[in-house]
């Protein structure tokens, strides 16, 4: 498995070039069970992110773009009328893929993003009244631009709760730049990157993550950091205990990224500030990030 692992960041690393981090990233949140959020400008490689990762675990990729005029069922699939049978069919949605990129989903209105809140917690889908799965492994990738808010709708806390973890893939270095020019000019794309890992190894991996050990000083450690969070006088909402659920969740999978069976304190000091800034809403205008790296300095550490 640890061959597999390096198989699929080295596939990935073909397309994404520098970005090894936000690889990283996005690797722990689709091996911890999670879905990622990423915030960023347009053009920067959020999308061929996405498509990398669908056709490095041979999954079906489907891709979303969020406008204020689409609708739930856009997203979930209907019921259509089928003249020959004499009965509705259903006609799956986009949200029927193991790999699903929503772009700009704070373009779309509070009612079509809500549509999203059921199959990112319960992997299915309620239409009519009957409930579908969606295929297995299922992962979310949203985008949303952090720079231009007109005719936007802001997610609700629910769902910005619902995304294991948020990053930004942000702007190339000069050589790295250079690199992306001269692999556009002579290397394979996306549609030429061959699968190095099946579906059923992605569920595996799951399940080994879950078995990485934390000490229960670390979980005292991690419980700790999210309870000061609700106890911050500059912060207005503090992090849920689902909250807690995903920096553990996140913490193993990391640990087992780096070839460990047990996951230590310098994991979880990483991770906090990608898995609990969107999951709060700090007073007066403050920065969360800058909220929460100074709760890290106030946390003892085990």
């Amino acid at each position: 498995m640890r061959e597999k692992i390096d198989a699929l960041t080295q596939n990935l690393a073909r397309t994404i070039v520098g970005k090894n981090e936000a690889i990283q990233l996005v690797l722990v949140a689709l091996l911890g069970g999670g879905h990622a959020l990423l915030e960023d400008v347009p053009g920067v490689g959020k999308t061929l992110l996405a498509k990398s990762l669908a056709r490095s675990v041979d999954g079906k990729f489907q891709r979303l773009q969020c406008t204020p005029d689409l609708l739930p069922t856009d997203i979930t699939g209907t019921n259509i009328w089928n003249p020959k049978s004499g009965e509705f069919t259903f006609l799956s949605g986009p949200v029927f893929a193991n790999v699903l990129l929503a772009d700009e989903i704070n373009r779309a209105t509070p009612r079509t993003q809500s549509a999203l809140l059921e199959v990112m917690e319960e992997h299915q889908v309620t239409v009519d009244g009957v409930s579908r799965t969606v295929p297995q492994p299922f992962f979310v990738i949203a985008t949303q631009n952090p720079i231009e808010y007109q005719g936007t709708f802001p997610l609700p806390e629910a769902q910005m709760d619902r995304f294991m973890l948020s990053l930004s893939l942000g702007y190339p270095s000069a050589a790295e730049e250079l690199e992306m020019l001269q692999k556009r000019t002579y290397s394979a794309n996306v549609a030429d990157l061959l699968p190095c890992i099946t579906l059923a190894e992605v569920a595996q991996l799951r399940e080994y993550c879950s078995k990485v050990r934390v000490e229960t000083s670390l979980q005292q450690y991690i419980l700790e950091l999210v309870r000061a969070t609700r106890q911050d006088e500059e912060i207005t909402l503090g992090v849920s205990p689902r909250g807690t659920v995903a920096l553990q969740r996140a913490t193993q999978a990391l640990a087992f990224l780096l070839g460990r069976d047990y996951a230590i304190p310098d994991d979880v000091k990483f991770l906090v500030p990608h898995v609990l800034c969107h999951r709060l809403i700090p007073r007066g205008g403050r920065s969360a990030r800058t909220v929460v790296e100074r709760l890290l300095r106030s946390v003892a550490i085990p």
